[in-house]
């Protein structure tokens, strides 16, 4: 077992990756669907630096996810498990900033439409919701893939975890399971938003227990043939 500095760093940048996501969600005052609509505008005005904090909290969150993935990167390079490793964490990280990306776009427009939106007439209003229904569409897209690319990272990753045995059977099982589900439902019903919404939680408390498997118990790397 390699348990230092390292591993150290790895496992705390999980806890504060799984940290930051949630909290910035759990504290926000509103939430944006699948897409923007007109009464966000109004939901997010009513605190809008209020909001504007907790998703900037909320996207660190997701760019403190591609880092502790980067970090499982550099600690999981040898041979012959990183074959899989690697390309599952990079898928995930992929997916990672594939939904930060989405996310600060819905940060971006969720306050900017604020201040343009106000004083409109309700011809106005649905004039201006209709003008960005393109880039809405967009970054719907970006936020599925996102969902789909993490899926396959992770079940890549969860299978070197159970092969190589570089960490507990039971994470390594929640990883694969985790992945099949956030790349399954996406794949399987694609336009129900509210389905995989609990998926958000469970990849937190993935994170929250890498992080702290890492901590206590450091990575399992079995020494291979070159």
């Amino acid at each position: 077992m390699k348990k230092n500095f390292e591993t150290n760093f790895t496992g705390w940048a999980f806890i504060l990756a799984a940290a930051l996501l949630w909290f910035g969600w759990a504290l926000s005052p509103h939430h944006i669907g699948e897409y923007i609509v007109a009464s966000d505008f109004t939901k997010i005005g009513e605190s809008v630096w209020y909001w504007i904090w907790m998703y900037r909290i909320h996207i660190f969150g997701w760019v403190t996810m591609g880092i502790s993935m980067f970090a499982l990167l550099s600690i999981t390079t040898g041979r012959p498990y990183r074959v899989v490793v690697l390309p599952g964490i990079g898928m995930v990280i992929v997916g990672t900033f594939t939904l930060a990306i989405a996310n600060a776009y819905f940060y971006n427009f969720g306050a900017w439409g604020v201040g343009k939106t106000a004083g409109l007439s309700p011809e106005e209003l649905i004039l201006f919701i209709d003008n960005i229904l393109y880039t809405n569409q967009y970054v719907t897209c970006f936020i599925r893939f996102g969902r789909i690319f993490s899926g396959v990272g992770l079940v890549l990753l969860g299978y070197a975890f159970i092969k190589w045995k570089l960490v507990s059977a039971w994470l390594g099982w929640f990883t694969l399971i985790l992945g099949f589900l956030a790349m399954g439902i996406i794949l399987a019903i694609a336009d129900n938003f509210e389905i995989y919404k609990p998926v958000f939680h469970i990849k937190v408390l993935w994170l929250m227990f890498m992080g702290a498997y890492l901590l206590i118990n450091g990575i399992h790397l079995p020494e291979a043939k070159q």
